[in-house]
């Protein structure tokens, strides 16, 4: 019998797709904070060990486990009993979340936002996916990366209205002195001037507001606009085919 843990499992589509992994009759191990005979998040219907039971109905095998995944020792006590008592995980459905609490989500501009909903769902939410899956710095970084981009992107929504905008400008590699060690090679990379040269670009476009939200890279915007890093270049040795190539499709 395969075994499976699905996060946050007391309702929605955790519980859902518990039932259905239940009906395929596999070892589902479901957590969340909800369990029967306390108080409830937000006083929402649904436990954990009414899924278990619904599991086990469906021709599984439903255990619940009481996790809060925002706290590290109690992910690591949830895998260490599934590691005693089945030697293996076969499936992992990383669906615990949290932020539900925030109100008119859509209606609200990010400067009127609450920082306690900023780390609801972070906290426990990304982050509560990154404890179950222990990933490595890179992971880190490409994420944090690609959110910033996308905070840019909706304050930009927001912004919009106000006559401002908002673009994030990507450097391509940018090192203090214009050089960086990548996979134990040193490469030139962007001298910190080069960002700059583009932003000011950007500020000086009549233009500026058709680029809100947009994403840039420092080469794409020295392109554009016909300037150059201070060695006279347009694009750095470190600019990878990844997004040279993301580059030119682009154009």
């Amino acid at each position: 019998m395969s075994v499976a843990l699905v996060t946050g499992a007391s309702r929605g589509g955790g519980k859902g797709i518990a039932l259905v992994l239940g009906e395929h009759a596999m070892t589902v191990y479901v957590t969340g904070r909800s369990v029967r005979g306390e108080p409830t998040t937000l006083g929402r219907p649904g436990t954990i060990d009414d899924t278990a039971d619904e599991v086990t109905a469906r021709g599984g095998e439903g255990i619940a486990v009481r996790c809060d995944h925002t706290d590290d020792s109690q992910v690591e006590a949830l895998f260490g009993r599934i590691q005693h008592e089945h030697g293996r995980l076969d499936l992992l459905v990383n669906n615990a979340w949290s932020g539900y609490e925030l109100p008119l989500y859509y209606e609200t501009p990010f400067w009127e936002m609450e920082w306690r909903h900023w780390d609801l769902m972070f906290h426990g939410g990304l982050r509560a996916m990154f404890a179950s899956m222990l990933p490595h710095g890179v992971t880190f970084y490409e994420v944090v990366k690609n959110a910033t981009n996308k905070l840019t992107e909706q304050m930009a929504d927001d912004l919009r209205p106000h006559g401002w905008r908002a673009s994030p400008c990507r450097p391509a590699g940018c090192g203090s002195s214009g050089w960086t060690c990548r996979r134990s090679r040193w490469r030139r990379t962007e001298s910190p001037e080069f960002p700059g040269r583009g932003i000011a670009a950007l500020a000086a476009d009549p233009r500026v507001m058709e680029k809100s939200g947009r994403v840039f890279t420092t080469p794409e915007l020295a392109r554009e606009y016909g300037f150059t890093d201070v060695d006279g270049k347009q694009q750095s040795a470190f600019w990878d085919e990844h997004w040279a190539a993301r580059d030119q499709t682009a154009d």
